[in-house]
């Protein structure tokens, strides 16, 4: 084994036992992780990067997985030859991760102070005492705000970001020489996550670790990683420096990677996607396709001046504390007083972090949460002064697309009943073969099988279960749809496919969008125009270049300035 590298993964081979038989999730892959360094480890969802850190952890649960072949070397040791109970002692003392959910991967019934002394206990041999005073030094370093009170708190006490903090602290407890990551930044602000990114470099620094930092998103992975692996349906495709894979990409699945990110520099008429540069049995594509032509083309702006939505002093405050006989002694202020108008064509961006007020907005608009205050203004109607019936007939008009596409789809309902069931609600279509038609219609609008209206939700990808709830959304033929971070948990290549697919379905059927977002450089893609949310209020309004160019703001300046860049510093 090479003295420099700290763990060496040889022919690793892992499979999956399943009613239609076995999947091979890793196929023989070799890399090696050097001492002191980080080795980002990309790919889509499927792709085996997170088979690959469980394995390296002997986490892989047998049955259905199994270990087929290969050697995981760990300072000489190869970890798939020893027993259970020393396996134990690694892990945390000598390789520790950093999981993708915090909140599923802390004890709810348990403080945060109670499970990190757990680790301290458990390998350390520490007494209670002792692990708390360690424990409060920790919170301290990953940046955890009075850590003498957070120590007490639940998990659900938290904010997200607060949540990976703590989960970093459990990690880095006993000190391990390895920390893998995988994907502890995905569900995050772009803000916070380039603060976790700025923590994870400093904690690698001061404990002198290597670290194996695992994500679908090159543009993260250049602002930590020294070396890269690429991994693609089992396979290592690439692997090299990040100088290498950022400048001289060889491999077309990396190109497509690093392309579909949106740019703040450009703005394209569609973004590129990974089948420009490779075919679905992985050959790179030869000259240059119809997609790629229209990467080449500036997005064109409607040019309707009618307004169709305004929105005036809409306020939503919700009551926080009350008093001994009932009354509210304070309010939580969500949207404060805002004012704004979405013309009739366009895109209206909606940006800001987390608490920010923005998906509370978005509801407001549609009434799915009444306001405390204000006006809605719909294509002259006040919507704020229908009654029950008269809104449910309204919605027709507009609709939402929710972030999370699995928990917005009911999984006992087929993707036929569930299309069909806002055309029931509205009374489209005059019999069931009609409406069963129009499905079909719908999913072929959004680039799917209508032979797959009889398959459930767990049935589908990430990806194609948000092309189900925008063609659920196409269903009631509206004329507004509200995207509520629609498309923040999936992976940047699917991300790039389904606003493609948005735009599309905008020119074709001449929607009008609301885009609710915390990633200002996808925001600036879509939009027009970007109203920039922060504690209840707009802090700033342009269209959208003017925002990059010119932002106003300092809340503006900081998104901007969180936001990946794509390439490595020292290279730009």
């Amino acid at each position: 084994m090479a003295e420099s590298s700290i763990i060496q993964v040889r022919n690793l081979a892992v499979e999956f036992r399943t009613d239609e038989g076995i999947v091979n999730a890793v196929k023989s892959i070799s890399f090696e992780i050097p001492r002191g360094k980080t080795v980002g480890l990309v790919g889509e969802s499927g792709s085996g990067k997170s088979v690959t850190s469980l394995a390296v952890m002997r986490l892989i649960p047998d049955p259905p997985g199994k270990i087929k072949s290969g050697e995981i070397l760990l300072n000489g040791k190869n970890l798939l030859k020893l027993s259970e109970s020393q396996m134990r002692h690694i892990r945390g003392n000598e390789i520790s991760m950093i999981f993708q959910e915090p909140m599923t991967s802390l004890n709810p019934v348990f403080t945060v102070g109670d499970q990190i002394s757990e680790t301290l206990i458990l390998h350390q041999k520490m007494s209670k005492s002792a692990a708390m005073v360690k424990v409060l030094d920790l919170l301290k370093q990953v940046g955890i705000p009075n850590p003498t009170e957070r120590v007490k708190s639940y998990p659900h006490e938290l904010s997200g970001g607060q949540r990976q903090r703590v989960m970093i602290a459990m990690a880095i407890a006993c000190e391990p020489d390895l920390l893998i990551a995988d994907e502890p930044t995905t569900a995050l602000d772009v803000t916070i996550q380039k603060q976790i990114l700025d923590l994870l470099a400093d904690l690698q620094k001061k404990y002198q670790m290597s670290m194996l930092f695992i994500t679908h998103d090159l543009g993260v992975i250049a602002d930590i990683a020294d070396e890269v692996v690429v991994m693609y349906r089992g396979d290592i495709v690439e692997k090299g420096s990040c100088e290498e894979i950022f400048l001289r990409p060889k491999h077309p699945y990396t190109k497509g990677l690093l392309a579909c990110r949106p740019s703040l520099e450009k703005n394209p008429r569609r973004l590129p996607v990974v089948s420009d540069f490779m075919s679905a049995d992985g050959k790179e594509r030869v000259g240059e396709t119809g997609a790629q032509k229209l990467q080449k083309q500036t997005r064109t702006i409607s040019t309707d001046q009618s307004t169709l939505l305004e929105i005036k002093n809409i306020k939503k405050h919700f009551p926080l504390q009350k008093g001994l006989f009932g009354g509210v002694k304070s309010w939580v202020k969500a949207v404060d007083d805002v004012s704004l108008s979405v013309r009739k064509g366009r895109t209206l961006g909606l940006v800001g972090e987390s608490g920010c007020g923005k998906t509370t907005l978005g509801r407001t608009i549609l009434r799915l949460v009444e306001p405390t205050a204000g006006s809605i203004v719909y294509s002259g109607t006040d919507i704020t002064q229908l009654d029950r019936e008269a809104m449910r007939a309204m919605r027709r008009k507009m609709q939402i697309i929710f972030q999370d596409p699995y928990a917005s789809l009911n999984p006992r309902m087929t993707v036929g009943a569930a299309l069909m069931e806002p055309m029931i609600i509205h009374n489209l279509g005059g019999n069931r073969g009609e409406r069963l038609e129009m499905a079909g219609e719908l999913m072929k609008k959004v680039n799917l099988d209508r032979n797959m209206l009889n398959r459930y939700p767990h049935e589908f990808s990430g990806g194609q279960r948000q092309r189900i709830c925008i063609a659920r959304a196409l269903a009631v033929k509206p004329e507004f749809i509200i995207c509520d971070e629609s498309v923040s948990a999936l992976d940047v290549s699917i991300q790039a496919q389904i606003l493609n697919l948005l735009l599309d379905l905008q020119e074709e059927l001449h929607l009008t969008y609301v885009f609710i977002s915390h990633d200002l450089a996808v925001v600036k893609f879509i939009s027009d125009e970007v109203a920039v949310m922060y504690n209840g209020k707009v802090v700033e309004m342009n269209d959208a270049v003017g925002i990059y160019e010119a932002p106003q703001h300092d809340y503006t300046k900081k998104l901007l300035s969180a936001i990946p860049k794509g390439m490595p510093k020292h290279l730009m």
